[in-house]
């Protein structure tokens, strides 16, 4: 997949560098599938399930920047994960629940083009069917023209759903205060399973695959600044389009309730919700717009559900297909049962299989966010963007609901068959639910009991723990030790560089070293000590300003003990001297102050490059006769 580079830029450029792998995961949010299990919450239960939508979305948007931040800072997206981290049995067995789970969402894309063709140009079904065979070639051909672009007509057509749905919205006149009443939780009898398919066709496992995928298609600083700013985009990134999705969700089901609850018709097809929007409503436009998102709304997941079976098969398997190869495998397992069921029971099956498909994808989701929540709580897979205590108790509840709801669900689903179906069905049924049992178990206990592996991903770990507890320091006391040469000009630049105006204070220091300051030390006073105190005061009074205080300290002695002794007096921050650069010989006869100086301090000690003095004999500074 090509990169995009993200470039330098003001804050709302770089959020448009990361602005589009949550929209096209964001379809995955508004397929054919939600409309079926809105449309029914509405017409049957009316408002009251309106939580469960924005619990769903909440659930969402936790677990879609969970897998974009294991795909930037791991460099692997689930699926890949999930081969580094299982036994070659359990992640075949991972990778056939999600290819199952592709399997039922693009069965809802199917049903959802096929249905939205039939209502718009009233194309038989049967028809749509081979229709919707062959415009897989059509996306693939999109797919070509490169990410941008495709995320472009992505997100075209979710503005072309929206819009649908925003005009819906005001033909209907849903009432507003039972609206809001549908915030409060509460679960109607009868419920659970339109609930459960509602959970199972917002926060989709395919999504969490093509999420942490795609974000890689971003070029990224391999440090941590940059895996931290591309979270941050891709966090915002999925607030917006998954917050999108919600309110199309949303309009759907209070559409539905606006429509149907109110007047006592309970909607079974989704064909049946098209044909009684113009007499209940009284508008020739509503059903016409229904139809036309419905189309958007299939077309715009076909493509998702395309990438997301090479992402899934690649990354379980390591197996290469070619993308149209692939394309048609996908697309055949989703049309087989829908040609069947249309033929069977027309529109009434296929409404009903959309159900199915949507509860199928709830049954499978813990198998992708059990590993998903291991993974990005791993500090060793993650480093320091491992999930923070709240975070992983937080999502680690969402798992948990998860989880329960659907094993909740299978219960009630095998007490109702125990008396339907053959004894030996109902047995093998039971063995595969125990098998899956098993699975779930060992891929939620095993991180526990210390059975997990370390990946070879781009983290360096000790990098980024040093990155993340860097402590900016403020300089306030600087040190210069200056010779009364040349080179005093870099010496002093140097630390006027450092000092910042009205928090630093500058101190300019020199050793005497003459023989009469050596023996006689602070009672020597000849030409040369007059020429030096001269030097300094003319230097402070031409350095300082009135934000930037400057004083000299001039002592006698041996450089290296008296400097050294000076910076612990003043209590220095920093110190900048001088080096000449010479060695070896040139150490013995001209002395060596520098490393003398820094093995005995413990603060910083910045040594500038001056010009060597050593053989020259002019004098910076030429002093006129100073008085006694």
């Amino acid at each position: 997949m090509d990169k995009v580079e993200i470039k330098g830029g003001s804050w709302w450029r770089r959020l448009f560098a990361f602005i589009g792998p949550a929209y096209l995961v964001s379809v995955g949010y508004m397929d054919p599938g939600n409309w079926a299990t809105d449309i029914e919450a509405g017409s049957r239960f009316g408002y009251t399930l309106i939580w469960v939508l924005l619990a769903s979305n909440i659930m969402a948007v936790l677990l879609q920047t969970l897998a974009a931040r294991l795909g930037i800072v791991s460099g692997y997206d689930l699926a890949q994960g999930c081969r580094k981290e299982y036994p070659p049995f359990i992640r075949v067995v991972l990778w056939a629940l999600a290819e199952i789970a592709i399997a039922a969402t693009d069965l809802a894309e199917v049903l959802g083009t096929i249905i939205g063709l039939n209502l718009l140009f009233g194309l038989p079904l049967l028809w749509g069917a081979v229709v919707t065979a062959f415009d897989t070639f059509l996306l693939l051909a999109i797919q070509k023209l490169g990410i941008r672009k495709m995320e472009a007509f992505i997100i075209m057509l979710i503005a072309t759903i929206a819009s649908c749905f925003l005009i819906e919205l005001f033909i209907t006149k849903p009432d507003w205060a039972s609206v809001a009443g549908g915030f409060i939780v509460h679960l109607p009898q009868g419920a659970l399973f339109i609930a459960i398919g509602i959970i199972g066709a917002t926060v989709m496992p395919h999504n969490l695959y093509l999420h942490s995928s795609l974000v890689q298609s971003r070029s990224i600083a391999k440090t941590y600044t940059g895996r931290a700013e591309a979270s941050k985009y891709n966090f915002l990134d999925s607030a917006i389009a998954l917050n999108a999705a919600f309110f199309v969700n949303a309009a759907i089901l209070i559409v539905a309730a606006a429509s149907f609850y109110s007047k006592g018709i309970v909607v079974t097809e989704i064909q049946q919700a098209h044909s009684l929007l113009a007499p209940v409503l009284g508008s020739t436009l509503a059903p016409i717009l229904f139809a036309a998102a419905l189309l958007a709304s299939g077309q715009s997941s076909t493509l998702t559900g395309t990438i997301s079976g090479q992402i899934v098969m690649e990354g379980f398997l390591n197996f290469k297909m070619r993308p149209w190869v692939r394309r048609i495998f996908t697309r055949s397992v989703a049309l087989i049962p829908a040609v069947i069921v249309i033929a069977i029971s027309g529109n009434k099956g296929t409404y009903n299989l959309l159900i199915l498909s949507q509860v199928i994808l709830s049954l499978q989701l813990p198998f992708a966010v059990i590993p998903l929540v291991h993974f990005t709580s791993d500090k060793d897979k993650m480093g320091n963007f491992a999930n923070k205590p709240w975070l992983k108790v937080l999502a680690w509840a969402i798992a948990g609901t998860i989880t329960y709801l659907n094993v909740w669900l299978v219960y009630i689903e095998l007490v109702s068959i125990v008396s339907l179906v053959p004894y030996w069905i109902f047995i093998l049924i039971f063995i595969v639910i125990i098998f899956l049992v098993c699975v779930l178990l060992y891929i939620f206990l095993a991180p526990f009991f210390g059975i997990k592996k370390k990946w070879e991903s781009g983290i360096i770990t000790r990098g980024e723990i040093i990155a993340k507890n860097l402590s900016l320091k403020t300089i306030k006391n600087i040190g210069a030790a200056i010779e009364n040469g040349p080179g005093d000009n870099d010496i002093i630049s140097m630390a006027l560089s450092i000092a910042k105006p009205d928090q630093a204070k500058l101190t300019l220091i020199h050793i005497m070293e003459s023989p009469g300051a050596l023996v006689y030390g602070d009672l020597s006073e000849t030409q040369h000590s007059k020429q030096d105190v001269a030097y300094m005061e003319e230097l402070v009074r031409e350095i300082e300003r009135p934000n930037l205080p400057v004083e000299f300290c001039l002592r006698n002695g041996k450089p290296v003990q008296t400097i050294v002794a000076i910076a612990k007096e003043y209590n220095f921050d920093m110190l900048v001297m001088g080096t000449h650069g010479h060695s070896g010989i040139n150490d013995i006869i001209f002395g060596q102050t520098v490393n003398g100086v820094r093995h005995a301090l413990d603060i910083p000690v910045l040594t500038v490059r001056v010009k060597d003095t050593t053989t020259t004999e002019t004098p910076i500074f030429e002093s006129k006769e100073v008085k006694a």
